[in-house]
Parts: structure tokens; sequence; C-alpha cells
């Protein structure tokens, strides 16, 4: 037995099956809820690699995964993997030519689409000639006649297992990077996803030391813990929640979209325990819900909520625990690209920034020469040990992202950053939207917390705008509380002032009816550059 992640599932199949694996909350408002046991859900997926098997799609060819979150897409990744057929998200926002773009540059040979999307994938397979076998879940348009019906292919294919062996360098990509540009697939081999992102490495108790281990532990704990990923599985950090807690063999709970009242609902009634979502854009829907209509829900179960993807401001944070005392709020950071590299200190927050305590294989470095900084000398954040191959068809991105030294591969991630003289990392921000003012370096999630203590502002995103004077000037665009009265960019400043330098301060102020952001809660910076530039 390999670090493969279906021999590793398998192996917690087979000491639990009876126990509860998977709760979905298939129709929304009327409480009704699909129950699987490990030993439904290893049944539905064994049913799904058989027809891919039957279907022709080989080992190491990949298939997109374009659905919202239910049973079938766990299921489906589940299926892939022992099969040894390479998942790959698939971002149901995109439209036809981001589609195109994304089937063609990943190679996909298979996908697997909910119903609502079928005139955009229709639109899209003229022009994707890899794409041969189509899968659809729910009631179709017609518009894709060739697409093979999820509940036939399910009907069609045997329960069991009789796979042939797998192997810890079997592959897992994760599509990443939308929001800011092209997506771009990261290459895992499982062995690596496991413990950079699935509990192997167990950031909060001891590593796994052999595959087999995992099943033991399983056997030997109990099943206390129920997980609730609220965010979209098409976004890599749901999808690794998921399957922390079957690695584990704990209960999983699932929405098909995120409605705050509705999640609210299921923590109390599946008495969930560990929440995970993104930043104030999820968070704050769940406070306003339980500061009114939904005041009186029973939240005691809840241990934590974590945040991957975006910050929990402090503000937030503070009417949160106001709320639901017994919790505690965990911002964790991480990406596609490392899986997880730490949590914020206790300390963290607009005075002190996003400090972290990193895992051991996790270093600034000068983006450069690659070596570690000096305490208190920005440079990017950086990991060894157990990283992607790559990013896939794009060996220019990985030359620039991926390094070897010390006899290691090491991944240069994106985000800014200073280590003090403890090894506690202080995250600036994406060096991508850092904002050049005056030759001052300004990093937006720093403006935008300071903006989210503001008590009229309900979300913020910050950005540069093109400046003949300083090069580019701060510029936040704003949505306001309901019922808030409207500030002026006076306002706003003075504010900022007691909390940020003044080079920092935001000299443009834009009000949005909302703020948008990805179904994941991450910020969409583009949308914010045209509507400032509208607004200019």
């Amino acid at each position: 037995m390999e670090y493969n992640l279906a021999d590793l599932f398998e192996s917690v199949v087979d000491v639990v099956p009876d126990r509860e694996a998977l709760v979905y909350l298939d129709h929304p408002g009327t409480g009704a809820r699909r129950r699987l046991t490990y030993a439904d859900l290893d049944a539905a997926a064994n049913r799904v690699a058989h027809h891919l098997i039957d279907s022709g799609i080989r080992p190491g060819e990949h298939l997109g995964i374009h659905l919202y979150n239910g049973v079938e897409y766990l299921q489906t990744v589940l299926g892939c993997l022992k099969a040894r057929v390479v998942p790959v998200n698939v971002n149901y926002r995109y439209v036809k030519d981001e589609l195109e773009y994304l089937y063609r540059d990943t190679d996909l040979v298979a996908l697997v689409f909910d119903a609502e999307f079928e005139d955009r994938v229709a639109g899209a397979l003229p022009r994707s000639p890899g794409l041969r076998h189509l899968l659809r879940v729910g009631a179709g348009t017609g518009r894709a006649p060739e697409a093979v019906p999820f509940t036939d292919a399910e009907a069609s294919a045997a329960a069991g297992r009789g796979f042939p062996v797998r192997s810890g360098d079997d592959r897992f990509i994760i599509c990443t990077g939308g929001t800011t540009g092209l997506p771009k697939g990261v290459m895992w081999r499982q062995e690596d996803l496991f413990f950079a992102g699935l509990g192997g490495g167990a950031p909060t108790g001891e590593p796994v030391g052999r595959p087999e281990e995992l099943a033991e532990r399983v056997a030997a704990g109990g099943s206390g813990i129920t997980f609730f990923p609220t965010p979209p599985l098409m976004h890599g950090t749901s999808t690794l929640t998921a399957f922390i807690g079957f690695n584990f063999g704990q209960r999983v709970v699932l929405h098909r979209k995120f409605v705050p009242g509705e999640v609210l609902r299921t923590v109390e009634q599946e008495k969930v325990t560990s929440m995970s979502l993104v930043g104030d854009a999820m968070l704050r829907p769940l406070i306003d819900e339980l500061s009114g209509p939904m005041k009186d829900t029973d939240c005691s179960s809840l241990v934590s909520v974590s945040s991957s993807g975006a910050i929990m401001s402090e503000t937030v944070r503070r009417q949160f625990r106001a709320l639901v005392p017994n919790a505690v709020l965990l911002n964790n950071f991480g990406s596609s690209e490392s899986g997880f590299n730490g949590t914020a200190t206790e300390d963290s927050g607009p005075e002190r920034g996003f400090r972290i305590r990193v895992n051991s294989r996790t270093q600034v470095v000068d983006p450069v020469t690659h070596e570690p900084v000096a305490a208190g000398e920005t440079g990017r954040v950086a990991q060894c040990g157990h990283v992607p191959l790559g990013y896939y068809n794009d060996p220019q991105k990985t030359a620039e992202t991926f390094f070897e030294r010390g006899g290691q591969r090491w991944v240069l991630l994106g985000d800014m950053a200073t280590v003090d003289e403890d090894g506690v990392v202080t995250v600036l921000g994406r060096g991508s939207q850092c904002i050049n003012t005056g030759g001052e370096k300004v990093y937006p999630e720093e403006v935008e917390q300071a903006l989210k203590a503001h008590p009229d502002v309900y979300d913020a995103l910050v950005l540069g705008v093109p400046d003949a004077t300083w090069g580019n000037h701060v510029t936040a665009v704003v949505q306001l509380r309901p019922g808030a009265r409207r500030p002026s960019l006076a306002d706003i400043q003075r504010h900022c002032r007691t909390r940020l330098a003044g080079y920092k301060i935001p000299r443009q102020l834009v009000i949005a009816k909302t703020v948008q952001r990805s179904p994941s809660g991450k910020a969409d910076y583009r949308w914010a550059r045209k509507v400032a530039a509208t607004d200019l």
C-alpha cells in the first residue's frame, strides 16, 4: 500500500464501513438530507470509476468536474482516484471562452457537469476536440445530446472494487488563478498532496508514518468531528477539507450553495464542530443572521471556524465571538501550490499585521537569490519538501515558481512577507496586488482590514489606480452596511489615519452597491479596477 488517496480512503472504509461519512442538504428550505455511510460512498465512487474505465478513459487522462457542491462532486473525485484518472476542478462561473481555454489547456478527455451549465458546455464543445466523454448530472436541455445521464452511468456500473494497483505518484490537478488571470493547473503527486494539505503532515498532531497507520488511527479513535466546508468544492480548499475529514474517518456535511440561514440551521441540527469559510464575505452574513432572524440558533457545537484564501478581519471576528463565544476562529495560510503553511497568531490584527507561525518547511526568501532573508527584511514565502511538480502545460510559469536549493525542491509563492527573530512570519499581501505610490509599497489587505473596522463599511477592496504625480494612488471600493449613512472620502481618511501610515490612506473612494467576490469569497480585483476606472 502506498500514499495513494484512493487506497487511503478504502483503508478507512474497511475499518468503519457503517459510520456516516457524508450528509448533503438536498433541497434547501425543506430540511431533506442525503446520508451516506463510508460503505455507501465507497460503492458510489466505485460505480463512477468502473463507468470511466468501461468508457475507455485511461489512467493518467484528465476529467473535468464542472459541478456545484453535492454528493456527485466528491463521488466523482473519488471515482477518478480509484480509476487512476486525474480529476480537474472547473470554475462554474466561467463562460464559454474561458471554458474553451480550460478544457484545451488541461487536456480534458472527459467532463462531468451539472445540467444548469449544459448551454455553456455545449457552446465550448466545438473548440474542445479532446473531450470525448460527457456525464450530465440532472435533467438536460438537449444542447449536449451526447452526454450520458449520471444516474444511467451509476445504474449500469459495478459497485465492487477490483481495480488495478495504484501509486503515490498518481496525479491530482488543482486549477487556480482564475480571478487574476487565466487558470493554471497545479500538478500534485498524491503522496505530496496528502502530506502537504490533507492531514498527513498532521499540523496539530503526529505525522502519519506508514500508509496503513491512517486506518489504524481511525479504528482506534472515535467519530466526534463533523466538518462543514461551506465554500464551493470547485476551489481546492473545500475539497481538501472534505478529504481531511474522510482521511480520519470523520463526518462531512455539504450544501449545494452558501445560504447563511441554511448554514446555521445545519450547524445546529447536525452538531457541526468544524466549519470552514472564506473571510469576511462569508462570516459577515452569518453574523447578520445570528444577530437577527436566527438569533436563537444553537451553535454551541462549533469548536472552530477557519478561513483560507481571505482573512477574517479582527472587527468581524470580534462580532462573531460575541455571538458564538465557544468557537475558536482561525485564519489559516496556504495555497493551491503549497497546501497548509500555518495559522495566524492571536496577536494578528490591524496593528501588527497578519502574523503566522509557519511549519518547518516554510521560509521567507529573496525572490532572486532564493536565500532566506534576514529578520525584518521583505521577501517572498517559499516552501520545500512536499510541493507540486509544477503547472500543467506551462513550463515557463513552472520555472518562475519552482526552484532547487540545498538538494530540495521549493515552491515560491506570490505572498510578500517578513520574518522576525522568533520565526513568526508577517504576511504583507500578494506581490501582484502591491500598490507602488510615490515609491512606497502598500499591500491592499492591510488597508482593507482598516476599512472594515469603520462602522458604516460592510466590505471593501483596495487597489492602485494610475496617478500622474505618485505613479499610483490608493483607491477603496466599499460596500456600505444596510441603512448606513454615506461616508465622505474625508470621513474614511480620518478613520484610516488612526490605523495606517499617511501614504496608505485611500485617495479615492468608490461606493458600490455590492463588492463583487468569487463564490468562495475571494477578492475580484479585476472587477474593482473596472469600477474604479468608471468612477474616475
